[in-house]
């Protein structure tokens, strides 16, 4: 971000190697207050949601015809479609190669060691584990560092209003397909939701821009939306998709957008979203019925519903909440213990890998590979056998199965019975969540296994999400509360009697972790809703959400808060602190402006973009009626360098006040990735560095201003809620200057706000509190 420091006329002009003669001159002209930038070399931009009013953009919306207008209302219709169609390829590609990878497997390790040559078998496992790891790892290591994690926090961030680099461009989505489709099949405790998010985000970008010019893939045919608002309205539609993928939610996928990652919402936007993920559902739809021919593999039918418990007894009493209470507290309770630890194992794997070469990291992967293996292989050996219940009454249940899907695997067990850890370990992680689900299998599971499950599948948890490949965190988070609400059911059933079934608190255990560590409520119920195709359980999911969140609150933030303060993304949040009360406007402007003329000469307007790094810059004018100086708007440094590049001089003499070279207003759209222009680009000769330029009709005349009394909290909420760049703080009495400052997003972040404030900060926090970046 930018950071700025306070600076006067005196301190600035040798800073920029400006004469006392220029100093005069320029400070005389109105040009009398620069800021300079202590680090030019920053990490992040924002991005400019804010519609610029000025007259090329009111002569451009005025001289649009009617089929113009509906060309790009129908535009905007197609890319969501088009968004939602790619998505949902994406996911069938990911989901048939992991189950047909994963699937192909478990079949090898189960034939060796179905004829008795254990070691074999288990060489074997680990080292097509391993090689599938070391494949994703070394791909996201050398070819898209940003395809490592989730990718929610990053779209989160860029739906906020953060244009961090390379977070979505193509390679990131392409690594992230195939290492999603590496780390799951190799059996991780790794998901591939998050990755979706992210690969949605990625898809709504990529379209959005217009292709990619470092890539080699811009069609003129895509190059439609040329402004940021469009673009994040896209980037919104690709985030709904990619949980509609995820979870075959598409009600959920839209809701979790709201809720979790985008910062602004809209009834045109909640449409097109909603259309998106109706795309991708039918998508999904087909794909079921293309493999129902038998045709896809190990694949199976696909389909929309991942964990369908439609058939489950859904009514509870009025004792039955009693469980379920201690359930939503547990899982509060452990989902912060879970967001705490594994937020401090992941600097350390940060820090760790800053002292190490990049090779470091593929090896760490390995070796989680090597480790997740030898447990997922030999733990099983360490329970006994049981024997198969009476299945008669429960169709599609076998008992044993071997080296294939199923709840009692007979995982190395003489006829007639089974290995319930086996049928936990020795599976994919969807096929362990549909074995915890299960109903009407009451006492499947020994306490022991439940507990050793519960245990090893939380603490590789926490030390695999963060390791150098892409990797997702709720099918983990809900193995983790599957087996912690499995374990609850059967205390409950054996010790009180209650009719409950173990399978229903395992989907309730499944919404207290998710609740406990990820903080959501409305999206998150109507995911699980969607994933188990139950709508009786909805009372019962939404209390205990309710009360998870509740607890988890009480300790920490949710899990995806703390992970963009990991990475150093510079979220505004959808609520100011508390003590932003006690301040104004005024008091966050720790810096003047620059100021400019509205005809300016093109040397000054050089010095002040080779010497600053604003984005924006206020235009002073003088009354006609008064003499007093008077704010006319803001012009953007990127107008600037367009009107420089094209040399578009004002002359005075020609008695206009027009430009002598017009320019359109698609000549100052924002073009895509990698082509804007810099300082750099502009090459003039000294004399045409004498020359005028009218920057009028690139001014936005109507920029958000607050004045400099009001309260910073409501200028926070106005920044935030309309995803504003720049917001002017203007004189309650204009007497001298027209406008005390501009706030971005740099004045209203708290660790400016504390080192500005600290005798208003909380002692805890004053103390001091640091973020990783």
């Amino acid at each position: 971000m930018d950071q700025e420091a306070p600076t006067n006329p005196d301190l600035v002009a040798p800073l920029l190697g400006v004469s006392e003669d220029d100093k005069s001159k320029i400070f005389d002209k109105g040009v009398s207050h620069l800021t300079v930038f202590q680090t030019p070399d920053r990490l992040f931009e924002s991005l400019d949601y804010e519609i610029i009013e000025n007259d090329l953009f009111k002569q451009d919306w005025r001289a649009r015809k009617k089929e113009e207008v509906f060309l790009y209302i129908v535009t905007k219709w197609a890319f969501a479609f088009l968004t939602g169609f790619i998505i949902g390829a994406a996911a069938l590609i990911i989901n048939f190669s992991v189950e047909n990878i994963a699937g192909a497997k478990w079949l090898v390790a189960s034939s060796y060691m179905t004829s008795g040559r254990t070691m074999t078998a288990f060489a074997i496992f680990t080292a097509l584990n391993t090689g599938l790891v070391f494949l994703g790892a070394a791909m996201t290591v050398y070819l898209a560092p940003s395809a490592a994690g989730s990718g929610v926090p990053e779209s989160k961030a860029y739906l906020n209003g953060i244009d961090a680099p390379r977070i979505l461009e193509p390679i990131t989505m392409v690594i992230k397909l195939l290492g999603s489709i590496c780390v799951v099949s190799a059996g991780l405790y790794l998901g591939k939701e998050g990755p979706l998010i992210h690969i949605g985000s990625c898809v709504a970008y990529f379209l959005g821009q217009g292709g990619s010019l470092r890539y080699h893939m811009n069609w003129r045919w895509l190059r439609v939306f040329k402004n940021d608002r469009d673009r994040r309205d896209l980037v919104t539609c690709g985030c709904a998709g990619g949980v509609a993928a995820a979870f075959r939610a598409p009600i959920g996928g839209v809701l979790f957008a709201l809720e979790e990652v985008t910062s602004w919402w809209r009834s045109a936007l909640l449409w097109r979203a909603f259309f998106t993920t109706a795309v991708v559902a039918v998508m999904l739809q087909l794909g079921k019925q293309f493999c129902a021919q038998g045709i896809c593999g190990l694949f199976g039918e696909g389909g929309l519903i991942m964990f369908d418990i439609s058939h489950a007894y859904g009514q509870f009493g009025l004792l039955d909440l009693f469980p379920v209470v201690i359930l939503g507290v547990l899982g509060g309770i452990l989902g912060s213990v879970f967001n705490k630890l594994n937020t401090r194992v992941t600097k350390c794997y940060i820090y760790w890998y800053l002292r190490k070469p990049p090779c470091v990291k593929v090896i760490h992967a390995c070796l989680m590979a090597i480790l997740t293996s030898a447990c997922c292989f030999w733990l099983p050996f360490l329970v006994k056998c049981r024997p198969c219940p009476d299945l008669s009454d429960i169709p599609g249940y076998k008992c044993p199965t071997h080296g294939q899907t199923g709840n009692f695997k007979g995982f190395n067990c003489p006829a007639g019975q089974y290995n319930d850890l086996a049928g936990l370990f020795f599976a994919t992680k969807d096929d362990a969540v549909r074995n915890l689900f299960s109903f009407k299998t009451y006492r499947e599971y020994h306490y022991r296994s439940i507990l050793v499950f519960f245990g090893v599948s939380f603490i590789f948890s926490l030390i695999t999400y963060g390791i150098a490949v892409p990797s997702g965190l709720f099918i983990p988070l809900i193995i983790n509360g599957a087996s912690l609400g499995r374990l609850v059911g059967m205390i409950m059933t054996t010790t009180t009697g209650n009719k409950m079934d173990e399978g229903y608190f395992a989907v309730l255990g499944a919404a207290a972790f998710l609740g406990g560590t990820m903080r959501m409520t409305v999206s998150l119920c109507v995911i699980l809703l969607e994933l188990t195709n139950n709508m009786l359980m909805l009372p019962m999911i939404m209390l205990v959400l309710l009360i998870a969140k509740t607890v988890g609150d009480i300790f920490n933030s949710a899990i995806w808060e703390m992970y963009v303060k990991i990475k150093g993304y510079p979220i505004l949040e959808a609520k100011p602190e508390p003590f932003m009360q006690q301040l104004t406007a005024k008091d966050a402007v720790t810096t003047s402006v620059v100021s400019l003329s509205p005809v300016e000469q093109v040397s000054t307007v050089l010095m002040v973009l080779r010497n600053t790094t604003h984005n924006a810059f206020p235009v002073i004018g003088e009354s006609s009626t008064t003499g007093r100086k008077v704010f006319l708007g803001l012009v953007l440094r990127s107008h600037l360098l367009v009107l420089l590049k094209n040399k578009a001089f004002h002359y005075a003499s020609s008695g206009s006040a027009e430009n002598s070279k017009m320019l359109q207003f698609t000549d100052f759209a924002k073009p895509a990735t990698g082509k804007s222009l810099k300082i750099e680009d502009i090459d003039l000769r000294p004399e045409e560095e004498l020359e005028f330029i009218n920057v009028r009709h690139i001014t936005n005349g109507s920029p958000y201003t607050v004045l400099e009394s009001a309260s910073l909290a409501k200028a926070y909420t106005l920044f935030r809620d309309l995803g504003l760049r720049h917001l002017c703080v203007v004189p309650r009495e204009p007497e001298e200057e027209p406008i005390i400052g501009v706030l971005t997003r740099h004045n209203f972040l708290h660790e400016n706000l504390q080192n500005l404030f600290p005798y208003l900060m909380p002692k805890k926090q004053a103390a001091g509190k640091t973020i990783l970046m």
